[in-house]
């Protein structure tokens, strides 16, 4: 058997990270990850892994948590009864490009399960050190679009509608495509008109109903932010035009996208929602990982639905569309002013139906520019989150 592929985990305390790690820990003989990357307000969480995982580095973006995983990573070496001197620890590298620093360590595949558009540094370091990059960080990829896509033959998607893509698209060839098809689970609230979606509450935004994520993510699912930015993703991941992407709403999020060629065949990726198969796909491509999830049980009785999206409640995948189709600094800017409106709504200075409201305003406001550089993203997104915060807090306009 081959040595095991060497793995970073970037955000590994988080959803994705976590659940990369169990499929790590079922695969010992195909994975062994030598460094993490989290931000450091779980130090204990961290340390565990680190020792768990035996890894070479260990990656923190706030400087002032570096002492604490530090003295973490002690604390959990002598619980277990390590010998002083006889087991070497981590390397702990502290500071806002410390995600980057472990980006580029000496591995296979990168996987970046960071949360939002600080993700991007990490995504153009691992990908212009030719490593494969498992990207569950789709901001980054919105975000920098021109910058991250002449490196998308390096790209291997996380996401669980993007995975789904990429396996339906082995079923033809590339001349062969007609159509990709992303599917919505349509969010907790699915069916409610707008009207019916003013006094929503964020206990109630984060009561997804079929996935356990992280509290944005969560929130970008209930507007359907989340399927906007999926969107833009596939048209970039896979070098698709807009006007050839659908979405369409299957609540029971068994089918997690599908693809439709030239002859009128539909192909479609199905299995129980459970993050590890992704996430496994990602790790292992192109090979597949057995017993990954369970699969489907076609021995009993199963439903699937498809609606169509009411973008009347819902306009946020018709905004990242537009936002798309403009290119250059619009998607950068669709994401940091919605980054921006989450906030704001998770800390109830922002009603619901105002965020995408919000985004809309900074997309239409902000002048178009082209991306040439990082620094580039960098002031859109500080363009875009001044703009979204001076309309979150101008008294009538976002509070009601």
């Amino acid at each position: 058997m081959s040595e095991p592929r060497r793995l970073v985990l970037l955000g590994s305390t988080g959803s994705i990270g976590t659940q990369a790690i169990d499929v790590v820990k079922r695969n010992p003989d195909r994975f062994r990850v030598v460094a993490l990357a989290a931000g450091g307000g779980q130090p204990q969480l961290l340390a565990e892994q680190a020792l768990d995982l035996e890894v070479e580095a260990v990656a923190v973006s706030r400087a002032t948590a570096a002492q604490d995983v530090q003295l973490a990573l002690y604390a959990v070496a002598q619980s277990r009864g390590y010998a002083t001197g006889a087991y070497r620890l981590p390397k702990v590298i502290a500071g806002p490009d410390a995600a980057e620093q472990v980006a580029v360590w000496p591995a296979d595949v990168v996987l970046n399960g960071v949360t939002g558009s600080l993700g991007l540094p990490a995504t153009l370091a691992a990908l212009q050190a030719g490593r494969t990059l498992a990207l569950a960080n789709k901001e980054s990829l919105v975000a920098g679009g021109p910058l991250v896509t002449p490196y998308r033959d390096q790209i291997v998607p996380v996401d669980s509608e993007h995975s789904a893509l990429a396996q339906c698209l082995r079923g033809g060839r590339r001349a062969e495509l007609a159509r990709l098809v992303l599917t919505a689970s349509g969010g907790p609230f699915r069916g409610r008109t707008r009207e019916q979606l003013a006094d929503v509450t964020p206990t109630d935004a984060l009561a997804h109903p079929t996935w356990a994520m992280g509290p944005v993510v969560t929130v970008n699912s209930a507007t359907l932010v989340n399927k906007g930015l999926e969107l833009i993703e596939a048209a970039l991941l896979f070098d698709v035009p807009y006007d050839q992407i659908d979405v369409v709403v299957h609540p029971q999020s068994l089918v997690h996208s599908m693809v439709t060629f030239t002859d009128g065949s539909t192909l479609a990726q199905v299995s129980p929602p459970d993050m590890r198969l992704p996430i496994a796909l990602a790790l292992g491509w192109p090979d597949r990982v057995p017993e990954a999830q369970r699969p489907m049980d076609w021995t009993t009785a199963q439903t699937m639905t498809f609606e169509p999206l009411d973008d009347a409640a819902f306009p946020a995948v018709a905004l990242a569309r537009e936002a798309g189709r403009r290119g250059g600094s619009a998607p950068a800017a669709f994401n940091a002013a919605n980054e921006e409106a989450v906030a704001a709504f998770l800390d109830g200075r922002l009603a619901f139906v105002r965020i995408v409201d919000v985004v809309e305003s900074v997309v239409t406001q902000l002048a178009l520019r082209e991306l040439r550089t990082p620094a580039d993203v960098l002031e859109v997104e500080d363009a875009a989150r001044a703009s979204a915060q001076q309309l979150i807090g101008e008294s009538g306009t976002c509070q009601h």
